[in-house]
């Protein structure tokens, strides 16, 4: 049926475009064609490029040739990419570089009749393969079809990767089906933060997108910062609940938003709202192909279409892990995952999805995360958009919509949840057990039961924040720096951690006699830090970097201030107070620093040699923020907590500037 439509499409209408590149729907079955014959003795083709028409091309080809197809999603791990080639039997691999073997052989674990597998990582690091026929794909895309008409069928432009069955199914087929253009622009063009995004709807004149609800939010501050855009009549947005109050407030500001639910099990879509059919606040109405019931608050699909995952049979019935309830009018609403489901001390059930949903439609907010089981109240991991949101005011805003049981007490803020540090999914649902593990430590809590060290954490909020969506910081954290950009942050760290053991000795020689029981603390400090500099040179010879000139650099204004800072403090006010700096230090290690390296590893294809100063910061500042905790709960003078709270409060902000300070392109390349 699709090519059937690809051919019977007006032949002189683009399907196809990239940049200055196009291709008609009459050319396009040609191309069709001419790249089955190149795929004569591919038996599974793996599919690793960036969105463009040479993907669309090479998988239409494998679906006409009936080849099994494996998209490789681009966010995925060299670990998660090997498993998938062993996994599903990847004969010939197809990358930027052309078309290699893999020396694979088909696994025998694929089902007959497998037209695609799908891999996706979901909440666990190991991806499991979906198996798709071409019937379940097709049908899908044409319910979508069925239900949007060609009132819709205009100009599709994706923004998600290929990769991904939400937007290989229901954008790309459901849209040729349809005898739409379909856009393609490589992702990296889109920017770290979707900054691009808006650009890029514009100038393609784009009608309709598929977004998850993070892109939604960047392309909400966007079109409020930059003006609407007027060509869209649809946007579809899935993959994590949607608060209806986001939903309206993107109406309002000109976005068409359409609420959606699906799984890879079914193809993609399962249910969808539509103008014209439309309840906020659910998922929409099922597709017509669809059945579906609720069974113990649990939405089961009766033959969901898949024919099973590599080595295991498909159900007849899919009991899909979302709590859910079909109304009257047979719209779908989704409020959570069974297995995230907390339940209070007080005995309350509650889909952290639901509160998470209410604080992500607030001004201010980018990502949040809920947790609370077995606690009398909830608390919430936060990012905000940015050093001036004010999280206070827009937890309240939440908590105003909720009762009493459900809402947020405690927050923290945090750095970015990404996929590259692991607490993302590909498609952008929060792997909760990775951020569980990753921050440890107590959330705030009322001052009135705060020990001095949550004080410290809770009154540092705003300052780490800053620190936090520096540019530098939030590309490296997502493998988006150059090599010279890494070998210029690592020349200014050699520059002040070279004087992490003379501050130490600076602030043990300026205690009074009766704070002298901090002379232990600072002699486990100086056993630990000494030599760490030279960590910091290996690294840089290791990049390619040339560790004598860093050495011998003079290093930027910013970290002279920072250093400067510090000595003065400790000289001329109190030298308790360079526990602060401490503090700082530590604690954006163990938040960000092997998540960091593992993301700027893969993304520069550095040893694991140019990294030895972060990955064992990452790892022994978790053991030194427990023993730091545990001694500055002994400070009590409420001059020396003072102390410790302003220089903490300070060198995050000259931290800041000093990674603001070094020169970066922007963007990924990799430079001698």
């Amino acid at each position: 049926m699709l090519f059937e439509c690809i051919r019977t499409h007006n032949a002189d209408q683009v399907a196809l475009r990239e940049g200055d590149d196009s291709v008609t729907y009459g050319d396009l079955s040609d191309l069709i064609d001419a790249r089955c014959l190149e795929l004569a003795d591919v038996d599974v083709l793996g599919i690793a490029l960036d969105n463009g028409i040479d993907w669309l091309v090479w998988d239409l080809a494998a679906l006409s040739a009936g080849i099994v197809c494996v998209p490789i999603p681009p966010f995925f791990t060299r670990d998660q990419i090997n498993h998938t080639i062993v996994t599903a039997g990847i004969t010939h691999m197809l990358t930027a570089n052309g078309m290699t073997e893999t020396g694979q052989s088909r696994s025998p674990d694929i089902p007959d009749g497998t037209a695609k597998i799908t891999f996706t990582s979901g909440t666990t690091g190991t991806p499991k393969g979906v198996c798709l026929p071409t019937s379940a794909m097709i049908t899908v895309a044409s319910s979508i079809h069925a239900m949007l008409g060609d009132d819709f069928a205009g100009i599709h432009a994706c923004v998600l990767p290929l990769a991904v069955l939400l937007e290989n199914v229901a954008g790309v087929y459901a849209g040729l089906l349809a005898g739409c253009t379909i856009t393609l622009t490589p992702l990296g063009q889109f920017g770290a933060q979707y900054q691009g995004l808006h650009e890029i709807l514009r100038d393609t004149r784009a009608t309709s997108v598929i977004l998850v609800p993070e892109i939604l939010r960047a392309l909400m501050m966007l079109v409020i910062r930059k003006g609407r855009l007027p060509d869209l009549k649809f946007i579809a947005v899935g993959g994590s609940r949607v608060d209806p109050a986001l939903i309206a407030k993107a109406r309002h500001i000109g976005l068409p938003v359409y609420e959606g639910y699906g799984l890879s099990e079914c193809a993609s879509v399962v249910s969808m709202n539509v103008p014209g059919k439309d309840k906020p606040g659910t998922t929409g109405t099922l597709l017509p192909h669809v059945k579906a019931e609720i069974s113990n608050d649990e939405i089961i699909i009766e033959n969901p279409g898949f024919l099973g995952y590599v080595g295991e049979a498909a159900p007849a019935f899919l009991a899909t892990g979302d709590l859910g309830q079909i109304d009257d009018d047979g719209f779908v609403c989704v409020t959570g995952r069974r297995k995230n489901v907390l339940i209070t001390s007080f005995g309350r059930n509650i889909s952290p999805e639901w509160p998470e949903a209410a604080i992500l439609a607030q001004p201010g907010i980018y990502q949040a995360m809920v947790f609370g089981d077995g606690e009398p109240e909830l608390s919430a991991l936060i990012v905000p958009t940015g050093p001036t949101a004010d999280v206070s005011a827009a937890v309240a805003a939440a908590n105003a919509g909720l009762p009493d049981y459900a809402h947020i007490k405690h927050t923290r803020i945090v750095a970015p949840f990404t996929v590259e540090n692991g607490c993302l999914t590909g498609t952008g649902r929060p792997r909760r057990e990775a951020i569980a593990k990753l921050y440890t430590s107590p959330l705030s809590v009322p001052e009135k039961t705060m020990n001095f060290y949550d004080r410290l954490v809770a009154e540092t909020d705003e300052a780490r924040a800053s620190l936090y969506h520096v540019p530098q910081l939030v590309d490296g954290l997502q493998g988006r720096i150059s090599r010279s950009t890494y070998v210029a942050y690592l020349t200014e760290a050699y520059h002040h951690v070279k004087h992490t053991v003379p501050f130490l000795m600076a602030m043990g020689s300026r205690l009074p006699d009766e704070k002298r029981w901090l002379h232990k603390a600072i002699i486990e400090y100086l056993e630990e830090e000494e030599g760490h500099e030279e960590w910091i040179l290996n690294d840089i010879e290791a990049a390619g970097g040339n560790r004598e000139a860093a050495r011998n650099a003079i290093p930027n204004l910013e970290t002279q201030v920072m250093v400067a800072y510090n000595y003065d403090y400790i000289s001329l006010k109190n030298p308790v107070g360079f526990l602060g700096m401490v503090f700082m230090l530590e604690s954006t290690s163990t938040q960000i620093a092997s998540q960091g390296a593992d993301a700027v590893m893969t993304g520069l294809d550095l040893p694991k040699s140019a990294f030895s100063y972060l990955f064992s910061h990452g790892t022994l500042d978790l053991e030194h923020m427990k023993f730091f905790e545990k001694t500055v709960n002994q400070v009590t003078d409420p001059a020396d907590q003072a102390a410790i709270i302003e220089v903490a409060q300070n060198t995050f902000r000259l931290f800041a500037n000093l990674f603001a300070a070094i020169p970066h392109e922007g963007q990924r390349k990799n430079v001698a």
